[in-house]
């Protein structure tokens, strides 16, 4: 669900909304382009772009000049061509035959991470008379898709046979650029440039190689090659806490609600299924209209906390589906205060971060977890229009 701040009256909005400041999207955009150079930049909006909303976010990094875009699905592809997005879209994931044809009738770049995928995109493209543009993917040590880096020649040969296929990339994809070890990624670049090579061995132009991800590009600039594929760390958060210092970057994600019930608890008594907290002492309780059915993890029952006239409050007892209930204490909150579960309010702050170490996760998955069923509100859409 898209709302543009302006438009709807906020009375007629749920009190649960996540809002994206597009300001910190253009600066994190910003300092990465200046970061990788000559590079491209592909941005990354699989998973709903990462919770903050595909087409917006996709429109917001056109304006600001983006050249690339990448995504996980082909219906994602689709539907950013549906909402007249005219850039290249490269489609990560795995595909099945049957896919090939949605990828040709809506311009999407394919995976070809096989040489029997490779002949499946030859084949369709023949058939249906339109060029097809590929990218392949090798393996240099993720074991996920992608022909092995040192078994590679027989998929690179075959796509030079190609007579309906356009190479336009080759890629592959770092397992530990987090990590502070630098030696897997490095054994990594070089398996993947030791493949490419067979392009200068022959005399030919390289496609477009890519392989640094977010963690990469912060840590290791000299991976950028010809294009590097960003993901979370435009939407202002580090991959690893460890990189903060080495770019600054703003989260552009918070996500807010309201008081929508006061009571006092009595001590003994239990809160939420299971009663899994019980008040020590009379206490006196808020419920806030968001749960595990909005994708507040359920993990953070009776560990999280939430952000109320500035100061930090804990969740108590199980999340429920649509709601959370919080200890407030002895102190005041009224129907209608403003909730903060990620984000900042006072002098207090609520960090992706710090969610996904309370869950024992990463903060990627906190970030996609915000289903479509909390709106996005835009805001700082001045920004929308400026350009790089």
């Amino acid at each position: 669900m898209v709302i543009n701040a302006s438009d709807i009256d906020p009375l007629f909005l749920r009190p649960t909304i996540m809002d994206v400041d597009l300001s910190a999207l253009t600066e994190n955009y910003r300092a990465i382009r200046q970061r990788i150079g000559g590079a491209k930049l592909m941005c990354v909006l699989k998973a709903n772009a990462y919770g903050h909303g595909l087409i917006e976010c996709a429109r917001h990094f056109e304006s600001l000049g983006a050249e690339y875009f990448g995504v996980a699905l082909v219906e994602e592809g689709i539907e950013l061509r549906r909402a007249g997005i005219g850039l290249p879209i490269l489609v990560f994931g795995g595909i099945v035959g049957s896919q090939v044809r949605l990828f040709i009738d809506h311009d999407l770049e394919i995976a070809a991470s096989s040489l029997f995928k490779l002949e499946a995109v030859e084949s369709t493209a023949r058939a249906l008379n339109k060029r097809a543009r590929v990218h392949l993917k090798i393996d240099t040590g993720m074991e996920r898709l992608g022909v092995h880096s040192y078994s590679a020649a027989p998929l690179l040969e075959a796509a030079l046979r190609c007579e309906w296929v356009d190479v336009v990339g080759i890629f592959s994809h770092f397992a530990n650029a987090d990590s502070a070890d630098p030696q897997p990624t490095q054994e990594q670049l070089s398996a993947f440039l030791e493949t490419v090579s067979f392009y200068q061995k022959r005399g030919l132009n390289y496609p477009i190689r890519h392989i640094a991800n977010s963690a990469a590009v912060l840590q290791y600039p000299e991976t950028a090659l010809d294009m590097v594929r960003c993901g979370i760390a435009l939407y202002g958060i580090y991959p690893h806490q460890r990189l903060a210092s080495s770019l600054l970057l703003r989260p552009a994600m918070s996500l807010r609600s309201k008081v929508v019930y006061f009571k006092v608890v009595r001590a003994g008594a239990g809160v939420s299924y299971g009663h899994t907290w019980r008040a020590t002492h009379d206490t006196r309780v808020v419920t806030v209209p968001i749960g595990y059915g909005d994708g507040l993890p359920r993990r953070l029952s009776n560990r999280g906390a939430v952000l109320i006239r500035g100061c930090r409050y804990p969740m108590i007892g199980n999340i429920c589906m649509d709601q959370v209930m919080v200890n407030i204490g002895q102190a005041e909150a009224y129907n209608g205060d403003d909730v903060v579960l990620i984000g900042s309010q006072g002098s207090n702050s609520i960090t992706v971060n710090e969610l996904a170490e309370l869950c024992e996760t990463i903060p990627y998955e906190i970030l996609t977890a915000t289903n479509v069923r909390v709106p996005r509100r835009y805001v700082n859409a001045r920004y929308f229009s400026s350009v790089v």
